[in-house]
C-alpha cells in the first residue's frame, strides 16, 4: 500500500491549513454490501473461516468491537464477520492521506474515523460517542493501535477500563489467527505465504458486565483476551511454512546477539539470521523457532528473544547508558493532501525522551518520555521506509532512520521509559 508524497519547504507546510474536523458518518448499506462483496477476493487464497460463540448483540445494537491487530487483511475480516452490522471504523490518521483528498472523502463515506496513533486525542472519545449514540452504529477499535512486531500483544492504553464506562455498551472481541504468520510485517510485506486464515468473534462484556465491574476488573479482563501469541499459536497447530525467504528482516526485532550482545549487527536473509560480529547464525525453521547453526541455542521462541532484548533496553536506561543518536529524514502530517517531506534533521532519544532537530535549525521538537505509553514505530512504512513517528495533534513527525536497526529498540525503550516514569510517580523505583 502506497500514499500520496510531496517534497515542500519546511515553513511551508508549517503554513498550510490544518485539515478541518469532520463528524463521523454512518456508512450506508451499498457502501457496506460493496466492501463485503471486495473482501471475497481479498480473502481469496487464504482459506478463510470464523466461528462466533455465544450469541453477538443484534445488528441494531451499537457495541464496541475490539480486534487484534495482525496485517492488512485485518479489516476485510471485520467485514466478513460483522456484516450487514453498520459500523464505524478508527483508523490512524495518515491512511486518510492521498489523491488530493479523495481518500479522505472515500474512507469518511464508509465509515472511517481519523485519530493520531499514540498521541492524546480527547476528541476521539467525542466522535465514539457520536457514533454509539447518535449514529446507532457500532465501532471498531484496535486497541493496540500498532501491528504487534513479535506476534505478541502490543501494549494497551492503561485507561482502557475508564474508557468502556464511559461508552456503557457491550463489548465484542474478535481474534485473527494465521493473519500475523501469512504476512508479519518484518518481512517487508514479501509475498504472502501460504497459511489459513481464520478468526473467532464472541461477547468480551455484556452491558450489565461492564456497569457492573471495577475499572480495574475491566482491564485486568482485555488483558487476558489480548495475550495472544502468534509464534507458540504456529507450532501448537503444526503450522509449516517453508517460504525460502521466511527469516528475511527478522533481524528488524531480533536485533541484539544473545551470544555476543551486540547490538545492530544481526542479518535476517533467507531460513537463517546471523550475527556479524561474532558469526553465530540461527536457522528459522518452518515451525517458526530458532534453531543455533552451531552451539547453544539462547532463545528457541522468538517472543523470548524479543523479551529479552526488552530488559536490556530497561537496564540500559536504568544505567543511564541508553540513547539513540542518528541522521533521519522527516516527513510531516499536517493535512491529508500529502505526505510532506521536509528535509534532513538529528533525532535523540534518551532518559529525557525526544529530541528532533532539523530543517536548517527551524525544527526544533522535544517529546517527554510520559508523554505516551507506547512509540508509533512501523517497518516498510506505506513502502517508503522504516519509521519512528513523535508528534501531537498539531503536528506529526516521521523520522527514517538513515542507517541501523533500531525502530525496534526505539519502541521498547519509549514503552520501558513510560513504565518507570508511573513507577517514579508511585515511589515504586528510584534511579
Amino acid at each position: 500500500m502506497k500514499t500520496t508524497v510531496k517534497t515542500m519547504d519546511y515553513d511551508r507546510v508549517m503554513a498550510l491549513p490544518r485539515y478541518p474536523y469532520e463528524a463521523p458518518r454512518k456508512p450506508g448499506l451499498f457502501w457496506r454490501s460493496l466492501i463485503r462483496l471486495l473482501t471475497v477476493p481479498g480473502l481469496a487464497g487464504t482459506g478463510f473461516r470464523f466461528e462466533i460463540h455465544g450469541q453477538l448483540p443484534d445488528p441494531s445494537e451499537p457495541c464496541l468491537i475490539l480486534m487484534n491487530h495482525s496485517c492488512f487483511l485485518d479489516m476485510q475480516i471485520a467485514y466478513r464477520i460483522l456484516y450487514p452490522r453498520p459500523f464505524n471504523i478508527i483508523c490512524t490518521s495518515d491512511a486518510f492521506v492521498g489523491m488530493g483528498g479523495l481518500m479522505n472523502r472515500l474512507l469518511r463515506t464508509i465509515g472511517c474515523v481519523p485519530t493520531q496513533k499514540f498521541v492524546t486525542d480527547l476528541g476521539l472519545i467525542r466522535d465514539m460517542l457520536y457514533c454509539l449514540r447518535e449514529l446507532k452504529t457500532s465501532v471498531l477499535l484496535y486497541p493496540e493501535a500498532s501491528y504487534s512486531f513479535d506476534g505478541t500483544c502490543t501494549p494497551l492504553p492503561r485507561k482502557m477500563g475508564v474508557l468502556l464506562k464511559k461508552l456503557d455498551v457491550p463489548v465484542v472481541m474478535i481474534e485473527t489467527f494465521g493473519a500475523f504468520s501469512r504476512n508479519p510485517l518484518y518481512n517487508e510485506l514479501q509475498v504472502r505465504r501460504e497459511v489459513p486464515v481464520r478468526a473467532e468473534a464472541r461477547v468480551l462484556f455484556s452491558r450489565e458486565q461492564i456497569r457492573e465491574g471495577t475499572v480495574r476488573e475491566l482491564s485486568d479482563g482485555l488483558d487476558r483476551a489480548f495475550s495472544f501469541d502468534h509464534f507458540r499459536w504456529q507450532k501448537e497447530q503444526g503450522l509449516a511454512i517453508n517460504a525460502p525467504f521466511r527469516a528475511d528482516g527478522l533481524n528488524r526485532i531480533l536485533y541484539q546477539c544473545p551470544s555476543c550482545g551486540t547490538s545492530g549487527q544481526m542479518t535476517g536473509r533467507g531460513t537463517a539470521l546471523t550475527c556479524g560480529h561474532c558469526g553465530k547464525q540461527w536457522q528459522l525453521t518452518p515451525l517458526g523457532e530458532l534453531e543455533a547453526s552451531d552451539g547453544k541455542t539462547e532463545f528457541s521462541h522468538i517472543p523470548d528473544w524479543y523479551a529479552w532484548e526488552r530488559e536490556q533496553v530497561r537496564q540500559e536506561i536504568l544505567e543511564g547508558k541508553y540513547r539513540l543518536d542518528i541522521d533521519v529524514d522527516i516527513a510531516m502530517l499536517v493535512d491529508f493532501q500529502a505526505i510532506y517531506r521536509v528535509g534532513e534533521g538529528h533525532l535523540i532519544h534518551d532518559r529525557e525522551g525526544f529530541r528532533l532537530t532539523g530543517c536548517g535549525g527551524r525544527l526544533n521538537y522535544t517529546q517527554k518520555p510520559q508523554a505516551c505509553y507506547g512509540l508509533y514505530a512501523d517497518y516498510y512504512w506505506y513502502e517508503l521506509g522504516d519509521i519512528i513517528c513523535i508528534g501531537n495533534n498539531e503536528h506529526l513527525y516521521y523520522c527514517f532512520p538513515k542507517g541501523g536497526d533500531v525502530v525496534a529498540k526505539t519502541r521498547l525503550a519509549a514503552e520501558e521509559m513510560y513504565k518507570l516514569y508511573k513507577a517514579r510517580r508511585h515511589g515504586g523505583i528510584t534511579g
